[in-house]
């Protein structure tokens, strides 16, 4: 234990944390642009009538759109803080206050790789990475740092490597290994490209891709960190994530993800790098920055609490019976990227008891297109619908609405089939972290197809 603590805190060059730093505020910068760019903030946050919310964060809602465009104009500016080490803890907190206040507006927006930049944030906040490569560092010679306690570095590899290690276990299953599913579906989808595109539809390319998939998410890690391999295994890596940016919509994922992979390099790499280009290297003050007294206890507390969640999430799955990808209790915030094309539809019938009057309802009364889409397949998005076609007809002056659905979903593949038990009032059942009994089990007997599916499924990520 005295090595491994000797080891948590030795020094390491500073550089490596800045260079990170500064990516991290561009891409997010390229990230606040693209919702400006292609008109995802009225699209999202003024023109749904209705949102769904996270279990525990309904009080979160949207502010006037004026106000929108705003909040993310000031998240641009705490990204452009973040890069150029500006006022940089203040910068960072609010850029990922402001970052998930948006994003738990509505959950049919999840993505992995926002619930990854928020966790990034997390980190970013405690470590002091202002002073390198900073205004901060130019305003105040106090604030300086050439280096630090390699714990700071090994904090930001862990949290990339459980995306990896999370993502390949997940994987693991047999529609992947077995049926290639959904990567036959999605590559069969881009016969326009050329010399490979040909070969796309065929099952046994979509075997190998899923396979090197699984391989590699959980290879990578230990070949980057082991000095031998290193070199080939960032070459592998520039090739994953090049190819699937290419194939599937992945929106930033892959480059926040090469981002993350410099982190596995040795300290020194931009020294390295600059003295390649024949840049000028500024020299190395000794001695280390370590945590200020009175501060090392209670931050070492916090990120092994941090950690242990983290390992605890993607595994709480195994809590529910069925499969995750079908029932998704326990699917978010775990690492599941790209396992499954999953689509459906919902309709609901509506019954006042007293009288026996039956009505029906759409989702797209309630919902925009994109929005019902998203909640169809996913059985507490559903949930949250019901209670509030309830809450509509209630105010209509229908009596304690009953509300019941016919939920159809489809997985990677399969034929569609009911995912919710059509006799049971959705009205009266309640959100929450228990099994939901009212979901039907997967048809194991109806394996995968091949076939792409002619509706649009969620997103690969």
């Amino acid at each position: 234990m005295t090595g491994i603590e000797q080891q948590l805190h030795r020094p390491v060059d500073a550089r490596s944390l800045a260079a990170f730093r500064i990516g991290f505020g561009v891409l997010m910068l390229v990230a606040v642009l693209r919702f400006f760019a292609h008109g995802w903030i009225p699209e999202y946050f003024a023109e749904p009538q209705h949102f769904f919310s996270y279990f525990g964060f309904s009080w979160v809602r949207p502010l006037p759109l004026g106000l929108m465009y705003a909040l993310f104009a000031a998240m641009g500016a705490c990204a452009l803080g973040i890069a150029f080490g500006y006022r940089y803890r203040f910068s960072v907190i609010g850029f990922g206050l402001l970052f998930a206040y948006a994003h738990l507006i509505d959950q049919t927006n999840y993505l992995n790789h926002y619930y990854l930049v928020i966790c990034v944030c997390g980190l970013l906040a405690l470590l002091p990475l202002g002073g390198k490569w900073s205004l901060d560092a130019r305003r105040s010679a106090a604030g300086r740092c050439e280096v630090l306690p390699a714990w700071m570095l090994w904090a930001l590899r862990a949290q990339f490597a459980l995306v990896y290690v999370f993502g390949g276990v997940a994987k693991l299953k047999p529609d992947w290994l077995v049926s290639a599913e959904p990567l036959s579906i999605w590559l069969a989808r881009h016969p326009e490209l050329p010399w490979l595109g040909p070969l796309l539809g065929e099952r046994w390319v979509a075997l190998a891709f899923s396979w090197a998939g699984a391989l590699f998410d959980l290879a990578i890690v230990p070949l980057l960190l082991a000095r031998r391999t290193r070199p080939f295994a960032y070459l592998a890596l520039l090739l994953f994530h090049a190819v699937t940016a290419r194939l599937f919509q992945l929106g930033l994922f892959p480059y926040i993800m090469l981002l993350g992979s410099l982190l596995f390099l040795e300290p020194g790499w931009p020294r390295w790098l600059l003295a390649k280009l024949r840049l000028a290297v500024e020299g190395s003050p000794p001695g280390a920055v370590v945590a200020p007294p009175g501060a090392r206890a209670w931050l070492i507390g916090v990120l092994l609490a941090y950690f242990g969640l983290q390992l605890l999430l993607p595994l709480r799955h195994m809590l529910y019976p069925g499969q995750v990808c079908w029932t998704e209790q326990g699917y978010r915030f775990s690492w599941n990227v790209m396992l499954m094309e999953k689509d459906g539809s919902v309709d609901f019938r509506i019954v006042e008891p007293a009288t026996g009057r039956t009505f029906r309802a759409s989702p797209l009364d309630y919902f925009t297109r994109y929005q019902t889409k998203m909640m169809a397949p996913q059985p507490d998005m559903v949930l949250q619908a019901a209670h509030l076609v309830a809450a509509d007809f209630r105010a209509r002056g229908v009596r304690e609405p009953a509300v019941y659905v016919d939920a159809f979903a489809s997985l990677n593949g399969r034929p569609m089939q009911r995912l919710i038990d059509p006799r049971v009032n959705l009205a009266e059942e309640r959100d929450g972290f228990a099994h939901k009994r009212w979901i039907l089990p997967l048809d194991d007997d109806q394996s995968p197809s091949s076939l792409p599916l002619a509706a649009l499924g969620r997103s690969p990520e």
